[in-house]
């Protein structure tokens, strides 16, 4: 038995190491850690903020959770029965033998299930000071008059406490019936079920406490009406209006009148009091499904739009306040066919900014050409704007990241002390191709070579997009800084990012967060070393402000004193703003009041705030006063380079394709319903789409630099059109603007709807059945290659719309996609010539552009018309020809001879008549 003892005693010890001190011990180090994580990052009091807010709530549900369990459980001593009458047939354990070590084990069992509670404060947190710091939206919701602000500060906590209280009296309940039934105050006889006086009423008490709490969750019912899906439109509909609120005023009615009957009980023998408590709750709880659902059936169905119609109007109205589709402005637009050549040259800067490189094929082309070394990647190319000789033009940038799982050798010097960063960035124009059809560079290479007026001088990326291993800085080994030739050269980290570890109980804490001993141990680490972690850009936002949603596409800034700074978009959120139709994912409000600036080289984290009366960001901001500026802190630098996020619009476009329809009845009969563009057949390297059912791709929302109409000067803008669902023609197309002073302006530009306006589909129909560009790519495709259609752009110049299409070629083996071709289509006119302008030339050679520059008296010119610049084509066509016969590419030089020959062709054909007048 010694022995016996001993072995329980060490099993004891084990398991309480495992289970109790390893993991307490894993939060306390994990704690003091993202302690000194958050003094590295300058936001000591979130940390401080958010840890009371949760010791705070986790101290309070623990407690209650304690003490309603330990009372209780206390209190069933008074309730003992005994076994005697006892009907045969019930095997339970002797009481007698239970109870001692039930109460030895009472106390701390309780105080399990209180620290178990507990979590439940820990993780209510953000609703907790959503609550102590709200503010009213200045809207009332249209059925109880109550601000939006309760609604989505107050409720959501309400709902919870509720939901908490539930869950602790039934599990007490449970436990207090278990308790009674073992020691025989709850006992089964030969007369029937006999129950002590004092477990009666401990018993009903509970269950009368239950009822209550049920009660006050019927209240709570009311207000979850404004979430409703049943009606025609989303929200509280003619049936939860008139039949499931007032059903739920009578529940609220019958369960209170429950709970008092199993009161009176107590004191009154038997538990028939109790017993008729309990059906008419039931009855109240069936009547509550049974009448709203005859209402439905009987009065709605019938003339539902008549019932329905001030509730549509109520979450139409709502819907658009939430996601901020109250504020597009609606224009018309004509989308006339009279652009001439006049109109193209005002609007050259539209012109040279149309976007003809796409990320997937961008990507790869980086990726072959820039990424240098294995152990380099690009992750995404992102849409920016710059100044560049004096004009604004459209660029295409990518950072150069270190990807530790491509390392040639993986120790773990190599990934936590040498190659500890990324390098520069490529930056390129979005419509230029070299004569290989290879993108142009306005910053390459490593070391950096830049062009115009973009220059790098911080290249390191310590924080980025991938960087989601922790490194460490400032060590007796050299950092890898970039390769040149056979060698590398080294570099030491001078930023202000990371944590020190030059005591032994910082390399000590260290070591048990990431499990690595040799943090502690390695001879590397000196007084000055610094731990480099959360160094993956959106972690690290999302460290310091979890309470904000980060868009997907952060992307990068080359400031003006040559750093490396990401720009993130932040979004507050809501579930719960009345009447609003919801978003998978989202939610039913959205707003983009937060930039987020992050250092690639210090790691330095700023959080600028652009629409200051949004109330959940007001909210955010009285909790947490030290974390956020207005954005005139910004830097000038920065602060040009803010855009209108894509995932916004996506979302705002998707809400408002059914939304703009204002009327009740066109909304309710979808008689106006719109949808976003698709294409069949769509490559992922081909642009701006993302996947659609049916194997199609939808167009999402893309930048391009474009002159408004009525407006003086080009501009950043984000753009995405609108067809009618079911068709293919072109409605409306709607523009986010991101220049000051008009940032955040939405416009929508709508198409005469008694003319029929060609859409993307309907254009790349048109453009797959010309007979030149199918010949064309079916030619290629039987060189060898593939050939990628990119995505097709809708180009608004004055008030006219012009698609244009890249077309790009890739080798079946080692995808280099090259940039050939350039489709352009305006009206009934399509052309695909080498370049864009080519292209525009040969759409505008006649009709428009010759009317345009047509004498007034109608006298044929002399020369054949546009001969020269039709020479210029023929010697281009011919040197490229040359180019492709030097690469033994015979494809490429029969199709440029074929080009030539159309070309002479038709300047023989043009001099024909001169030739007649000669003769």
């Amino acid at each position: 038995m010694p022995r016996l003892g001993v072995l329980i005693a060490l099993v004891a010890v084990v398991v309480l190491v495992i289970f109790v001190v390893v993991p307490l011990t894993g939060q306390a180090v994990a704690l003091y850690t993202d302690w000194l994580w958050f003094h590295e990052v300058g936001y000591a009091s979130v940390f401080t903020t958010i840890l009371w807010s949760k010791v705070l709530l986790g101290l309070l549900a623990g407690a209650v959770g304690f003490v309603v369990f330990y009372v209780n459980l206390l209190r069933t001593r008074r309730g003992y029965g005994s076994s005697v009458d006892e009907a045969p047939g019930v095997p339970l354990p002797n009481w007698s033998l239970i109870e001692p070590w039930y109460r030895r084990l009472l106390l701390p069992g309780c105080l399990v299930v209180g620290l178990m509670l507990a979590d439940w404060g820990v993780v209510e947190w953000q609703d907790f000071i959503g609550f102590r710091n709200q503010v009213d939206f200045g809207v009332a919701d249209p059925l109880f008059g109550l601000d939006v602000g309760f609604y989505v500060f107050t409720y959501p906590l309400l709902v919870k406490l509720y939901e908490f209280l539930t869950m602790l009296v039934a599990v007490t309940f449970e436990a207090v019936a278990l308790v009674y039934f073992l020691s025989r105050g709850v006992r089964i006889t030969l007369r029937g079920l006999a129950v002590t006086t004092w477990a009666k009423g401990h018993l009903l008490g509970l269950a009368a406490a239950y009822l209550a709490i049920q009660a006050v969750i019927n209240w709570l019912d009311g207000y979850e009406l404004l979430f409703s899906h049943r009606g025609a439109a989303y929200g509280a509909s003619y049936t939860d209006v008139n039949a499931t609120l007032p059903a739920l005023n009578v529940v609220i009615g019958t369960t209170g009148l429950a709970a008092i009957l199993c009161l009176a009980q107590i004191r009154r023998a038997g538990l028939k009091l109790a017993a008729a408590g309990m059906v008419v709750w039931g009855a109240g709880n069936v009547g509550l499904a049974a009448y709203p659902a005859a209402v439905q059936r009987i009065r709605v169905v019938p003339s539902e739009f008549a019932a329905e119609r001030p509730y549509i109007e109520r979450s139409i109205a709502a819907t658009n306040r939430a996601y901020g589709l109250d504020r597009i402005e609606e224009r018309p637009f004509p989308a006339r066919e009279d652009l001439t050549a006049a109109a193209l040259a005002k609007n050259g800067a539209t012109i040279k900014n149309t976007r003809l490189w796409e990320e997937g094929p961008a990507l790869d082309s980086y990726a072959q050409l820039q990424e240098i070394r294995s152990y380099y990647k690009f992750v995404h190319v992102d849409n920016d704007r710059y100044p560049m000789d004096g004009e604004l033009r459209q660029v295409m940038l990518s950072v150069r990241e270190l990807s530790q799982s491509h390392l040639p050798i993986r120790t773990w010097i190599n990934e936590h002390l040498v190659y500890t960063h990324g390098y520069g960035v490529v930056a390129g124009p979005v419509n230029r191709a070299s004569r290989e059809g290879l993108p142009e560079f306005f910053v390459k290479d490593i070391p950096p070579v830049t062009a115009g007026s973009l220059r790098i001088a911080r290249p390191e990326v310590y924080y980025g997009e991938v960087a989601d291993a922790y490194v460490v800085a400032k060590t007796r080994q050299k950092e890898f800084d970039y390769p040149v030739g056979d060698r590398n050269v080294e570099t030491t980290y001078t930023g202000d990012g990371g944590v020190g570890i030059g005591s032994l109980w910082r390399r000590l804490v260290f070591a048990f967060r990431f499990g690595e001993v040799k943090l502690l141990f390695s001879r590397d680490l000196t007084a000055e070393s610094r731990i480099l972690f959360h160094r993956q850009m959106t972690e690290r936002v999302q460290k310091i402000a979890p309470f904000l949603r980060l868009d997907r596409d952060p992307y990068p800034v080359i400031t003006a004193d040559g750093r490396i700074v990401w720009i993130l978009d932040a979004y507050t959120t809501s579930e719960h703003f009345p009447y609003s139709q919801p978003t998978a994912g989202v939610g039913n409000y959205i707003r983009n009041p937060v930039k987020v600036t992050v250092d690639a080289y210090h790691g330095t984290v700023r959080f600028y705030v652009v629409e200051p009366e949004e109330p959940l960001i007001r909210a955010w901001g009285r909790a947490f006063p030290d974390l956020l500026q207005p954005v005139a802190a910004m830097p000038a630098d920065l602060r040009a380079h803010i855009r209108y996020p894509q995932d916004l619009l996506g979302i705002q476009a998707q809400m408002y394709a059914a939304y703009h329809m204002r009327a009740p009845l066109v909304f309710y009969n979808k008689e106006d319903l719109w949808g976003l563009p698709s294409r069949k057949g769509a490559s992922q390297a081909a642009g701006p789409s993302k996947p659609a059912a049916g194997g199609e791709a939808q167009m999402a929302p893309y930048y391009t630099i474009m002159r408004l109409p009525d407006e003086r000067r080009e501009e950043f803008i984000l753009l995405l059109p609108f067809t009618p669902v079911g068709r293919d023609n072109m409605i409306a197309w709607l523009a986010a603007r991101s220049d000051p002073p008009h940032y955040g302006k939405l416009l929508l530009f709508q198409f005469p709807k008694g003319r029929l306006i060609f859409g993307p589909g309907q254009i790349e129909a048109r453009i797959l059945q010309d007979p030149e560009i199918a010949q064309q790519l079916s030619l290629w495709g039987q060189a060898g290659s593939q050939p990628v259609r990119g995505g097709l752009l809708a180009v608004p110049i004055e008030e006219s719309l012009l698609y244009v299409q890249p077309l790009y070629l890739a080798a079946q083996r080692g995808r280099l996609p090259e940039l050939k071709r350039v489709i352009a289509a305006y009206g009934e006119r399509i052309a695909m010539e080498e370049t864009l302008e080519s292209s525009l030339q040969k759409i505008f050679a006649n009709g428009a552009v010759r009317a345009a520059a047509a004498p007034a008296t109608g006298v044929a010119a002399k020369a054949p018309p546009g001969a020269g610049d039709r020479v210029a084509q023929a010697l281009s066509h011919l040197q490229l020809a040359q180019e492709h016969l030097r690469r033994w590419d015979w494809t490429g030089f029969g199709e440029e001879l074929r080009r030539l020959e159309e070309i002479l062709r038709g300047l023989e054909q043009a001099s024909k008549p001169e030739r007649e007048r000669a003769l």
